[in-house]
């Protein structure tokens, strides 16, 4: 049987952050002993192992059955509602999110909700679809060069919301949509876009050569270096969360051998916040260590 002494590892509460770069050198010192207690006593897990959901309706069923909802914000995906216009997120962690519902011939009430997860999931975030009555008409346009153009995203909010993809030529349309002013928001990854986006007003008529130039895009790193645990260890887990102190998800798929990590998936506009654990050969994990932050232009 082990010693308890044999489960303590050692975390610090020291922090040193430097610029180098586009990057961030977030550094975390381990030195003073905290104990780790056994995973397999029904001790709580790290604040990576908990996530959370979001739900609601789009109503009537008319129109909200088999709507597109579109997540945005700390993280970024899509459901499609059931026949009774149901929706549901999961696996997501504490973050503020936003929620936008979508579907032919149809508008929604109110357009699109924010959501703040902290401890619990988000329950009867709820919308009202009504068929879109008058005239429609739509917007249309061309990203250029096809490099970025070709496959990417484009975000429509205002009176109606909706996605598309670029063709193989980086061209798209919208159709079927009342009067009003629209955004339109071009995505891909890798890629910046000019203008970033556009403003277009519908009043009965096509709105074409809503257009956008591609370039490549600076990609962005967080380089995070630690000191050695002063306990025998196995390796070492990596967490994120764009929440100070909260929300964190582990991005090591296997135990990290060495004293750093480089974080690559990291978006343009965003905080991130890093804690870093030690783990032993029983699978014992560390307390958190000091939290590190990274704000990436």
């Amino acid at each position: 049987m082990r010693s308890e002494h044999s489960r303590r590892l050692s975390v610090c509460v020291e922090r040193a952050v430097l610029w180098t770069g586009a990057c961030l050198l977030a550094m975390f010192g381990w030195g003073c002993s905290g104990t780790v207690s056994p995973k397999n006593n029904a001790v709580s897990q790290p604040p990576g192992a908990q996530t959370f959901g979001i739900s609601g309706t789009a109503t009537p069923a008319t129109g909200g059955g088999g709507a597109t909802v579109t997540l945005s914000g700390a993280a970024s995906a899509t459901a499609t509602a059931n026949s009774a216009g149901a929706y549901s997120f999961t696996g997501l962690a504490a973050g503020t999110y936003a929620v936008t519902p979508s579907n032919t011939g149809y508008t929604f009430s109110p357009s699109t909700q924010a959501a703040t997860i902290t401890t619990a999931n988000v329950t009867g975030l709820n919308f009202t679809a009504a068929a879109q009555t008058g005239p429609t008409a739509s917007i249309s346009g061309t990203i250029t060069p096809t490099a970025g153009g070709s496959g990417a995203t484009v975000l429509l909010s205002g009176p109606s919301a909706a996605t598309t993809t670029t063709n193989a030529s980086g061209s798209y349309t919208f159709t079927g949509l009342p009067n009003g002013t629209y955004t339109v928001t071009p995505s891909e990854s890798g890629f910046a876009f000019t203008p970033a986006n556009q403003n277009v007003t519908l009043g009965g008529t096509n709105q074409t050569g809503i257009n956008f130039t591609a370039a490549p895009g600076t990609a962005h790193s967080v380089a995070l270096n630690w000191t050695a645990s002063t306990s025998t260890v196995s390796g070492y887990n990596v967490y994120r969360s764009t929440v100070s102190g909260s929300g964190y998800a582990k991005l090591n798929a296997s135990l990290v051998a060495s004293l750093s990590y480089s974080d690559t998936s990291v978006q343009s506009g965003t905080t991130y916040f890093y804690v870093a654990t030690a783990v032993d050969s029983a699978g014992d994990e560390s307390v958190n260590s000091n939290q590190a932050n990274a704000t990436i232009p």
